[in-house]
């Protein structure tokens, strides 16, 4: 077991965060809480890296159309009118393959962030995934104003400016994924003594 201290997470600023000039304020709100970055780079994904990055699992498209499909009946309108098909798995398949479109549009910023409770600190302060439902004082709360319903209507992947892991062990994967074990750096900051 590490220290609570030591736990990494792994961010990537998207595409829409780059283009609207938000990296530095997504850094210096991760600073500013006490958080390190320990890793950085900037780069365009390829199609095979987001299509790696993100699940394949049959399960987890299903879930994503039948999210897509709750969020057309939550606002009255019909996903079978709109896509041709009911069936979870098919529109999950598009939903994602919106979302390899979009991810791969632009550069992103890759980050691994460490301290204590370093992902869910980061995933409280994204706020939750779908910006329309994110509270104010967040990243997506304060800076985005896209919605699910919108984005499947244009048939597109929700701007919701970063991607945080959920998990602990999601943190590791991605990170394992998308940096060499060389490229993370140790450093101590000055106020870690202070504030831990």
């Amino acid at each position: 077991m590490i220290h609570p201290k030591e736990e990494l997470t792994y961010v990537m600023i998207k595409p829409d965060g780059l283009k609207r000039g938000l990296l530095g304020t997504v850094l210096s709100r991760i600073e500013k809480c006490g958080l390190k970055i320990v890793a950085l780079e900037m780069e365009t994904p390829s199609r095979a890296q987001m299509d790696t990055h993100y699940p394949k699992e049959k399960e987890w498209i299903s879930r994503l159309g039948e999210k897509t499909r709750k969020t057309f009946e939550k606002y009255g309108y019909s996903v079978e009118k709109e896509y041709g098909t009911n069936d979870n798995f098919e529109v999950g398949k598009m939903v994602r393959n919106w979302l390899l479109d979009y991810m791969t549009s632009g550069p992103v910023v890759k980050m691994v962030v460490q301290g204590v409770h370093a992902v869910d600190m980061i995933r409280k302060m994204a706020g939750p995934t779908l910006p329309n439902e994110a509270e104010m004082g967040t990243i997506r709360g304060d800076y985005s104003v896209d919605s699910a319903i919108s984005a499947n209507m244009e048939k597109r992947g929700v701007h919701n400016i970063l991607h945080a892991s959920e998990t602990p062990e999601e943190a590791k994967h991605e990170i394992a994924f998308w940096f060499k074990k060389s490229a993370l750096h140790k450093y101590k900051r000055v106020e870690e003594d202070l504030m831990l």
